[in-house]
């Protein structure tokens, strides 16, 4: 009627549609390739922060382990050191006619009793300081 061929037109939309079809792909493959190597680069990201993140546990681990066991011969060396100050007065001499009534305070045993307790928290202080410094030393690596 006017002169158009359906063929010609059909044709058209079919060129238009495969046109907007390519397009879509071309992008939706562009941006998928963005996507994996952002995925890839995040992975190995998080694998290099695990190690990272185990090492310092390990490190973190030998630090505790390190300072527990100094800590504890430290503290045997200074009970053992102070427990030759102290008297054992548990089997000692005569009772008391006077039930619960105190026979009288030995004042050196109470003062290496004190030097003893001091010298321990002493010790446990000072090993706290330490286990502080080394953890640290760890994480400021």
């Amino acid at each position: 009627m006017f002169g158009f061929n359906p063929y010609l037109i059909v044709g058209g939309l079919a060129a238009v549609a495969s046109s907007f079809i390519f397009g879509l792909w071309k992008g939706y493959s562009y941006e998928h390739e963005k996507f994996m190597a952002f995925k890839a680069q995040t992975e190995q990201i998080a694998k290099e922060q695990q190690a990272k993140v185990d090492s310092i546990v390990k490190q973190n681990q030998l630090v505790n382990e390190g300072i527990k066991n100094e800590y504890e011969a430290k503290m045997a060396a200074v009970r053992n050191y102070y427990s030759q100050w102290v008297r054992d007065n548990t089997g000692s001499g005569k009772v008391s006619p006077i039930p619960g009534a105190p026979t009288g305070v030995d004042a050196a045993t109470a003062n290496a009793i004190l030097a003893g307790q001091c010298a321990q928290t002493t010790v446990q202080l000072n090993s706290l300081q330490e286990w502080i410094r080394l953890q640290v030393q760890v994480h400021e690596k």
